[in-house]
């Protein structure tokens, strides 16, 4: 009987993708000259697992490909080829081809010939200009027939570009007509729009965004120059290009190629031309479709001793099970204290049930770390900056859906600190401090929630800067009052920029309050400590799971609400000579010198039973939220749980002042409050 090889598929991409992780770390820790055998051996190990595993299940071009980088690999490991940076290069962008031919095979998707084939032209380059001494004054050598037959490299005629914004576009700042007028100014842009995602004009939402466009680009624009436009928008739509060929005439005939025997085959001996560099201009996979990838599926390795653990908790809890219902078949009030006795270990079994369960989803933030020695390395080379990236506490563990909802707003913070915070090596020198700037990454536990901070030690942040441009762009008032921490959370304000000039790693003004929104929007906050001309710190606070919250019930009425634990700082009974009414403002209290707004939940969420409607009848509960502080006016404090969240916009929609909601243990469904939101909604 034939085994149906598709049931294996996800394993070996899972471990293709693992394998690709470590050949890349390997690559950017190996030293230049010298040869470091294990460090040679990891890549070459993960590398020909790749191989052999394509092989198994029939990627021949995968196969193929991993085959030359082999090749390459183990000319370094035997010592007949020093490792040097053009050949780390070329490694680096063939691990980034084999990612991407891994990601479109895992997806369905054809693999991008052309671009594979570039990549394995600057491999055979590398393998051509072997010198055992190092020395690269000696020609490579040529085959005799290889000049009659090789094409001259094609010219880039244009591109093919599919820009397909997501529905929050507009809602970030961007404007899609404004991008494609600077296409226009590069070259001659031909624009088509996709009217197919645009809904019936009654459920029209002029804030979303609903077209797509395919632009055809026509004439020699450096690939660059399209990222440049596109960049600070690659998180809020999905975004293609695909460079247009000019083929020159070949110096004599050549018989034309075999047709391909399937999406996945790419021929070794391709008759693509070689291009000077290893960065090729290769189709760019789609950004969802590179993050699934990335992702891979749902599924997490599990350490052993979790799995151990939660067996036992379950072994425990089935002869807590058996013991209760030995006491029920024969139940008398004589044995009222077993059945206590047995509701106790119940309950404190299920609880210790339940935090295995949350442990065996917490992975080691290492899984969103790993990606940033190749950014610095990538970043600090293109920029002419001489950088150290250093990595604390890797091993720290946080919820699965923490890890994969973090990894874009780190990426945005850690291209900052290199960009904006690093100084140039001159000028770091003439401040008096090494050349090499360092940025450092670390991730900690602070009760529960887990703190990841970057830091460099750069430049820092000029406040007298920062207020002049908020005031330029009219984002603050010239008069305006504001503390360090104000000033310096202006960076999070929407269209705000300090950056000089336009290029592919600065932007225009977006992406600094994207990442705030997305931290918040993981129950989080973000702070900034900075000194000028010594660097800045940017703390990230979340909390450890986005399953389970430790809240505080409130009634309101005859609804029962849930306050999260962390954001309550005090509760309280008020006296009426504390209460200050403004007249259209609404009321505020005084608590230790200071006014906090009055946020009566009755009226905001409609509730008609309130049983308290003055001020010094109820309780108000102080919380804070993106550092605002309120009080929250109840009727009474129910108790302290741990609740289960249920996500509200997924099974109903989006209720501004609404995390979720949770099932009580009488059944009832109990409303969790976003703090941030419900101070925006009593503002409005």
């Amino acid at each position: 009987m034939a085994i149906d090889m598709a049931q294996f598929h996800q394993v070996f991409f899972e471990e293709s993708f693992e394998g690709l992780d470590a050949m890349e770390s390997g690559l950017l820790n190996l030293d230049m000259g010298d040869v470091d055998a294990d460090e040679i051996n990891t890549i070459f190990r993960a590398a020909h697992s790749i191989k052999g595993g394509s092989g198994t299940f029939g990627f021949s071009a995968v196969s193929d490909f991993t085959h030359v980088m082999e090749t390459l690999l183990d000319e370094m490991r035997d010592g007949r080829r020093k490792v040097t940076q053009q050949a780390v290069n070329v490694l680096l962008g063939s691990v980034d081809c084999l990612r991407e031919m891994l990601q479109a095979i895992q997806g369905g998707k054809e693999v991008d010939r052309q671009g594979v084939a570039a990549h394995q032209s600057a491999l055979d380059d590398e393998l051509h200009n072997r010198s055992t001494d190092g020395d690269s004054s000696s020609p490579p050598p040529v085959k005799a027939e290889a000049a009659a037959i090789a094409p001259a490299s094609p010219e880039i005629a244009g591109w093919t570009i599919a820009f397909s914004p997501h529905l929050n576009l507009l809602k970030t700042g961007n404007e899609p007509v404004r991008m494609l007028r600077e296409l226009a100014t590069l070259g001659d842009l031909t624009v088509t729009a996709d009217l197919r995602g645009l809904p019936d004009l009654y459920q029209l939402d002029p804030e979303e965004c609903h077209l797509s466009w395919k632009l055809d680009l026509r004439g020699q624009v450096p690939a660059s120059d399209i990222d440049e436009i596109f960049d600070w928008v690659e998180e809020d739509c999905d975004l293609a290009k695909q460079p247009v060929f000019v083929e020159l005439p070949r110096f004599d005939s050549e018989p034309s190629a075999p047709e391909s025997g399937g999406p996945n085959e790419v021929p070794v001996e391709s008759a693509a031309p070689r291009p000077v560099h290893a960065r090729t201009t290769a189709t760019e996979v789609k950004k969802d479709e590179a993050k699934a990838a990335a992702k891979g599926s749902s599924s997490i390795r599990v350490d052993t001793a979790k799995i151990d653990t939660l067996i036992n908790m379950v072994g425990e809890l089935v002869i807590t099970q058996s013991m209760l219902s030995l006491i029920g078949e024969h139940f008398e009030l004589s044995k009222l204290d077993q059945l206590k006795n047995g509701l106790s270990q119940l309950e404190r079994h299920t609880r210790e049930l339940q935090e295995s369960v949350m442990n065996i989803r917490m992975l080691p933030i290492s899984f969103v770390f790993s990606r940033f020695p190749r950014l610095a390395h990538d970043l600090s080379s293109k920029l002419g900056k001489k950088i150290e990236l250093k990595l604390v506490g890797e091993h720290t563990e946080v919820d699965k859906t923490v890890v994969e909802l973090l990894s874009d707003p780190l990426v945005h913070l850690v291209r900052n600190s290199l960009d904006h915070g690093i100084e140039m090596p001159d000028v770091r020198i003439a401040a008096g401090k090494p050349e090499t700037g360092t940025v450092t990454l670390e991730a900690y536990h602070r009760g529960g929630n887990i703190v990841i901070e970057v830091s460099d030690d750069g430049k820092g942040l000029d406040k007298d800067r920062l207020r002049a441009k908020a005031v330029e762009k009219g984002l603050i008032d010239a008069d305006a009052i504001l503390s360090d921490k104000q000033t310096y959370e202006l960076i999070f304000m929407p269209g705000f920029s300090t950056a000089e000039k336009l290029t592919d790693i600065s932007g225009r003004g977006v992406g600094m309050d994207v990442v705030r929104r997305n931290i918040q929007a993981l129950g989080g906050n973000i702070d900034i400590i900075s000194t000028l001309g010594k660097g800045s710190t940017i703390s990230i606070h979340l909390p450890l799971t986005l399953a389970i919250l430790d809240g505080q019930s409130v009634a309101v009425g005859d609804e029962t609400y849930i306050v999260p634990l962390g954001a309550i700082i005090e509760s309280l009974n008020i006296k009426e000579d504390r209460v200050n009414r403004v007249v259209g403002k609404g009321e505020t209290f005084l608590l230790r010198g200071q006014y906090l707004p009055i946020i009566r939940m009755h009226e905001i969420f409609n509730v008609p039973s309130v049983r308290h409607t003055k001020l010094t009848e109820g309780l108000l509960v102080v919380v804070e939220g993106q550092g605002v502080r309120c009080g929250l006016f109840v009727d009474d404090l129910l108790g302290q749980q741990q609740v289960v969240i249920k996500s509200l916009e997924a099974n109903y929609r989006r209720v501004e002042g609404v995390s979720g909601a949770t099932i009580l243990g009488d059944g009832s469904v109990a409303l969790i409050l976003d703090i941030p939101g419900l101070v925006r909604l009593a503002n409005q």
